[in-house]
């Protein structure tokens, strides 16, 4: 009888064990000339998804975009909404923010597009930074429900 309670014990814990390596994805960018880049655009694991941080890039042009912290934070936000969307998700379903932003006192500037987007109010992390990838004012990174 101990034996196949040991052999049960071993089995169950390789099917678990197995099957948790399944439970995580990491979803390549849907951008092809993103789809090379040294880390997932999201990680899917159960019912959540684990954003990359974004900045304010235009992506098609491939630069910051002009206009400053608001049109940063407004480039960034759609980003991530694009990237939610790709995985049948949506900022509605967002409920972690972390906010980098290179100078603290945009935080004002930051926050009035922010709070256009996120009318739900996800928890939020702010922090300033000494410096972001490319000379960006913000940087985003969200993690959303399926």
């Amino acid at each position: 009888m101990k034996s196949i309670l040991t052999i049960f014990i071993i089995a169950f814990t390789f099917v678990s064990c197995q099957s948790n390596k399944k439970d995580i994805t990491f979803h390549k960018s849907h951008l092809t000339e993103r789809q090379n880049t040294p880390f997932s655009a999201a990680v899917e694991t159960e019912n959540l998804l684990f954003l990359s941080g974004q900045i304010g890039k235009d992506h098609i042009k491939g630069m910051l975009v002009s206009g400053g912290i608001k049109a940063e934070t407004k480039q960034a936000l759609e980003n991530i909404k694009a990237v939610l969307a790709q995985h049948n998700s949506s900022l509605d379903r967002v409920v972690k923010c972390t906010v980098i932003l290179a100078d603290i006192n945009d935080f004002k500037d930051f926050n009035s597009i922010y709070v256009q987007y996120f009318p739900n109010k996800p928890a939020r992390t702010t922090f300033a930074a000494g410096g972001l990838a490319i000379g960006a004012k913000i940087e985003i990174d969200v993690i959303a429900a399926k």
